[in-house]
């Protein structure tokens, strides 16, 4: 039996929270042997786990989840220990702006017992000069930092195989920004197999976008600290 979890960070996302549940909600329906939508409430300072409470009375599989606010890579992180947890067999992530589009998904699922991890390359992507200067630079970063070229690190539409996860995971710290980052630089670092996918990338569908310039320059100043001490337990 193939259970899968979605596991999908949410903050601030009052506006389009209801059609995420939906559209994504569908999806652990089909498949079913016990699979879930888990949503991940990020501490939101709006009605966003309010609406998640009430979808969730008349969604099963829908298991709305909420926490202290500590950024979307420790969001990523308690959703993917949770779903290992719970005897999930395959971890899809995706985010919650409505960027990405559930009915690709499917590609990806019929693909899940050949790889390790099955990620989206974003193709013509549509949310601004400034995130694809990131992914470029983030690219780079990498390449110097760890040694291995990795198409796009970051992408929030990623199926992997729960066990070979959890075998990983643990090397990532606790609560870290850029999780997803790192899960893409293990994977690469140990030559684990992984396949891309070219994706759909819209504008985000609602809501507020919290990075601008100057967090990005933070973080990313951060991330090279991070990434030269990491490296040395990778």
């Amino acid at each position: 039996m193939d259970k899968l979890y979605i596991v999908i960070p949410a903050y601030n996302e009052e506006e389009t929270i209801r059609d995420i549940i939906n559209d994504w909600y569908n999806i652990v329906d089909k498949i079913g042997n016990g699979s879930k939508l888990v949503i991940i409430d990020d501490g939101s300072k709006d009605s966003t786990y309010s609406i998640m409470k009430a979808e969730a009375k008349v969604k099963p599989a829908f298991e709305p989840l909420t926490k202290p606010n500590g950024g979307h890579g420790a969001t990523v992180l308690y959703g993917y220990n949770y779903g290992i947890e719970h005897g999930a067999d395959y971890i899809f992530q995706t985010d919650s702006d409505g960027q990405t589009l559930p009915e690709e998904f499917w590609e990806f699922w019929k693909l899940r017992d050949q790889y390790a991890m099955v990620i989206g390359s974003r193709k013509g992507r549509q949310d601004g000069l400034s995130r694809l200067f990131v992914t470029k630079t983030l690219k780079l970063v990498l390449q110097v930092c760890f040694h291995v070229s990795i198409k796009d690190a970051n992408t929030p539409f990623r199926l992997m195989q729960a066990d070979i996860l959890k075998d990983n995971i643990k090397l990532i710290p606790k609560d870290y920004n850029l999780s997803n980052v790192l899960v893409s630089v293990i994977y690469g670092k140990k030559k684990l197999s992984v396949k891309y996918l070219p994706i759909t990338f819209r504008p985000r569908q609602g809501g507020v976008n919290s990075i601008n310039m100057k967090k990005i320059v933070k973080i990313g100043r951060q991330a090279v600290k991070d990434f030269s001490s990491i490296n040395k337990y990778i």
